[in-house]
């Protein structure tokens, strides 16, 4: 993973959010209002509030990115992790779930959720070996979602 870093989100990396997050979603389900709001807002959507967003290179190159949300002081919402075609199976998103938690220990919290959907079977399973458990869905945030999951960050920071 030593061609794999992990780079606090700038401004300047706003048009590879959305390029990543927009391939995906329009790729397997078609955008939601929400969707179009984030992406083209990332800081106030998701910084402002509380949230991060991390950015992942490759060789130096941003590859991925994912954006911790803000639903209270001890959870966040793992959400619009992307990592562009050309840079999947690399390790990009498994190092991108490691550093979101630990970003998300720095922010406070003690547990993280996400929701997904099962058209995107690789991601519920990477989730999965990760240690997210499934919990029942009660979305009404995304109109596409059918599965949620949560991780308990506590274990994480017992071993710290």
């Amino acid at each position: 993973m030593n061609n794999i870093s992990i780079v606090p989100y700038e401004t300047k990396h706003q048009p590879y959010f959305e390029r990543f997050n927009r391939q995906w979603i329009e790729e397997l389900f078609e955008m939601e209002e929400v969707d179009e709001f984030v992406l083209r807002n990332p800081e106030s959507a998701i910084i402002k509030p509380g949230g991060a967003i991390l950015m992942a290179t490759y060789k130096e190159v941003i590859a991925g990115t994912v954006a911790l949300r803000r639903i209270n002081e001890h959870c966040y919402e793992f959400t619009k992790m992307a990592v562009d075609h050309s840079y999947r199976r690399k390790g990009i998103a498994a190092a991108l779930i490691e550093a979101s938690f630990d970003k998300a220990i720095k922010l406070g919290a003690t547990s993280v959720i996400l929701y997904s959907n099962t058209k995107n079977a690789a991601a519920i399973q990477l989730y999965e070996k990760t240690g997210f458990k499934h919990l029942p869905v009660e979305n009404d945030v995304y109109k596409r979602a059918n599965v949620k999951m949560s991780f308990d960050l506590t274990a994480l920071t017992i071993n710290q």
